[in-house]
């Protein structure tokens, strides 16, 4: 098929790039570079520098290449920032991929592939019962990690919520006008290629540090929990989503809990880092624990979760030595 892939020069789509190309796809590639790089580009296919908000830029991207699928990576994805300045939020996220889903509709696109958030989209998964659990009352077990796709979604900052709406608006198009689609909750990607000087993807950013042997910080107490996912796992579950015929929502996820102050001394171990972290407020918006049950992944799209936590960390920790950009 010929795919269009947002957010193609980004760390994730990149590796979907990748995936997808090998998988014997044509692919066309869309990023405004406000994050990506041209260095993660493939030679040899289409790409086009172009901002989400570009109605006619999409447009001719569109009558030029007329994809059969696409593939949506692309978004602004900074938990705090999106607090910050939740307009532009939405206005990328949000408008961006009504944007695509109209083109898509136009075009008669055969599949549309969405990258959602697990780790946001969930939020603190008490579905506004804090006062009921605060009596000695349990929230219902489907609202509690892990979550499946039936757990409640409560996001508890802009990006989130920017995710969830996507998702509404992409399933009423696969209702209303019969466009396929296949929405993927990604876990906490980590990987070759995320940028170590970000202000989200906690582990690249420790790598960076650690390896170069500067200061490193930890918000909250170390103690949030996430579900830390290889990036080359969902990339393999990208190229899944389109060989499917099923639609639907798909949990990404390890399954596996782990604080943040593990990853911490696992990572200094591997990096022979010494230095004690200093301890920031947690930020508005962030979740204290999140972790996926993707067993509808497995049953309908065939896939898990391969690359194991010790295994993904120390592939990361040795592309950031070998790439050198801790320098």
């Amino acid at each position: 098929m010929k795919i269009l892939v947002t957010g193609a020069a980004g760390f994730i789509g990149s590796h979907v790039v990748q995936w997808l190309q090998n998988a014997g796809h044509e692919t066309v590639l869309l990023d405004n570079l406000r994050t990506g790089k041209r260095a993660h580009l493939p030679a040899g296919a289409p790409f086009y520098e172009v901002d989400l908000r570009d109605q006619a830029g999409l447009a001719e991207l569109f009558a030029v290449e007329r994809p059969q699928a696409i593939v949506h990576q692309a978004a602004l994805a900074n938990v705090r920032e999106s607090m910050e300045d939740p307009i532009t939020y939405a206005e990328v996220n949000i408008i961006g991929t009504l944007h695509l889903l109209e083109l898509a509709k136009s075009y008669g696109c055969s599949k549309f592939v969405f990258a959602s958030t697990g780790g946001a989209v969930y939020g603190e998964g008490e579905d506004g019962t804090e006062s009921e659990l605060a009596e000695g009352k349990t929230a219902p077990k489907s609202s509690t990690p892990p979550f499946t796709e039936k757990s409640p979604a409560n996001p508890m900052d802009n990006y989130g919520a920017n995710k969830l709406s996507c998702e509404h608006y992409i399933k009423l198009y696969s209702k209303n006008y019969g466009l396929p689609h296949v929405i993927l909750r990604y876990g906490n990607v980590y990987g070759p290629r995320q940028d170590i000087r970000g202000e989200a993807g906690v582990i690249a950013i420790f790598v960076g540090a650690m390896i170069a042997d500067r200061p490193t910080h930890i918000t909250g107490d170390g103690a949030q929990v996430r579900d830390f996912v290889y990036v080359e796992d969902v990339a393999r579950a990208n190229v899944l989503a389109i060989a499917t015929d099923v639609s639907g929502v798909y949990n990404l996820g390890t399954g596996q809990p782990t604080e943040i102050n593990s990853i911490y001394r696992l990572l200094a171990e591997l990096t022979g880092y010494g230095r004690k972290p200093a301890y920031r407020p947690r930020p508005a918006g962030e979740v204290r624990a999140t972790w996926l049950d993707s067993t509808k992944a497995g049953q309908d799209l065939g896939w898990e979760a391969e690359v194991d936590l010790p295994d993904g960390l120390r592939r990361t920790v040795e592309w950031v030595r070998t790439a050198g950009v801790h320098d």
